[in-house]
């Protein structure tokens, strides 16, 4: 199980498109579901969803509201727990911000694409890197990926997911999970 002082980040706002171009992407919400209630599972402390588009903030909260203050929660408390985890940022410097200030503790940021990176470190090595005195935030990017803008200010990149075949190309929501199961139980 992660320390307390691990979080999640779900970017929008910069990511790539298929051509490799920064754009900016709409909010999904079963990747809101999914990735709460992976990251109560493997004990994340927080979940921000970052996107700079005052219309997708306002359908996160939303979403969020649903199930943590409406009739969502009361007819399932285990997603309202899980949800409970969601706090929406319109940057990722505001997110990196809004967890110094909680933590009182600097915030170490780890990067995750699907393309093979020069300087990405595999799982292992990260586990070693782990600071105790630091809160960590593991950050995914939507729509085709990070962009390089925001990778290139996180002190850390992992190494892609790759399954026994060639084929790669995850749901980012199916990666969160895949991420945090080999991060949290060392495999």
């Amino acid at each position: 199980m992660l320390e307390s002082n691990f979080y999640v980040a779900l970017i929008h706002y910069p990511v790539m498109n298929k051509k490799e171009q920064a754009i900016g992407s709409a909010l999904t919400t079963i990747d809101l579901h999914d990735i709460a209630r992976a990251s109560i599972t493997f004990g994340i402390k927080g979940f921000y969803v970052v996107t700079p588009y005052e219309d997708q903030a306002i359908l996160a909260t939303q979403v969020i509201e649903h199930w943590t203050k409406g009739v969502g929660g009361k007819l399932n408390p285990f997603r309202k727990k899980a949800l409970e985890l969601i706090r929406v940022a319109e940057t990722f410097e505001d997110a990196v911000n809004s967890i110094e200030q909680e933590r009182k503790e600097p915030v170490v940021t780890i990067a995750t694409s699907a393309k093979k990176t020069p300087g990405s470190i595999t799982i292992e090595v990260l586990r070693q890197k782990l600071e105790n005195k630091a809160s960590h935030v593991l950050v995914f990017g939507t729509a085709w990926g990070l962009a390089d803008e925001l990778i290139d200010t996180c002190d850390f990149i992992l190494d892609p997911i790759y399954g026994n075949t060639d084929y790669n190309h995850l749901s980012v929501r199916s990666a969160a999970s895949i991420y945090l199961d080999r991060i949290t139980n060392g495999r």
